[in-house]
């Protein structure tokens, strides 16, 4: 790609095709910021879509959200990126942008989660990768290391959390659960937004698998 360039590509088939030469070619950074692992590639194209961790002075930094590591195999491959030399850590207060810069020289940009083909868009610009990768940088500082965060202490649930908690993992709807609990419908979904909050998750099925986790639900 020439200076200032900018392309836009759809579909992951189509941004490996396109993007492999430029994987293979890392010198000295790669970073990454995605909400989960398939942001990028399906699992397929994966394998092709990632620099050689073991080269010498390769710097690699991955940032996640709370979705990455929430089902185990997921949690397995990050762990092996951090065996293979690879620094991860999760956000839990959500990504600017979700992207990937090589060598601060070239950047890709994922646009909006669709139905269809995702677009993503890649550019060679000095002044749009520098803006984004302070944006990286300042949400890098505020994250925690992918080891400290799977270790960390289980968060403080009340006994009406654990029983809302326990709601969600049975599937009820917010009208049942509420008057299960005896709760107003308004105040059962405030709560429910507390605890998904509390739990570093981003949807109710996050919640439910973090709260299993950490040993909150039978």
């Amino acid at each position: 790609m020439t200076s200032e360039q900018v392309i836009t590509v759809h579909g992951e088939r189509e941004l490996a095709a396109r993007t492999v030469p430029l994987f293979t070619g890392v010198t000295s950074e790669f970073i990454c910021a995605a909400t989960d692992l398939d942001t990028w590639s399906h699992r397929d194209t994966r394998p092709r879509m990632r620099p050689a961790l073991a080269e010498d002075g390769l710097v690699v930094r991955k940032l996640y959200t709370p979705a990455a590591p929430a089902e185990e195999e997921q949690r397995d491959h990050l762990l092996t990126l951090v065996g293979m030399g690879a620094r991860v850590r999760i956000c839990a207060t959500g990504l600017p942008n979700e992207t990937i810069i090589i060598d601060r020289r070239v950047m890709i940009l994922a646009g909006a989660a669709t139905p269809g083909d995702r677009e993503f868009t890649i550019t060679t610009s000095p002044t749009l990768i520098n803006g984004v990768y302070a944006l990286f940088e300042a949400t890098w500082e505020a994250a925690t290391e992918l080891t400290a965060y799977l270790h960390r202490d289980p968060p403080q649930v009340d006994a009406e959390g654990r029983r809302i908690l326990r709601a969600l993992g049975d599937g009820l709807t917010d009208e049942v659960a509420a008057r299960r609990l005896g709760l107003s419908l308004r105040t059962y979904r405030r709560r429910v937004a507390e605890l998904m909050r509390l739990l570093g998750s981003e949807s109710r099925f996050q919640a439910g698998v973090h709260a299993g986790e950490f040993g909150l639900i039978p």
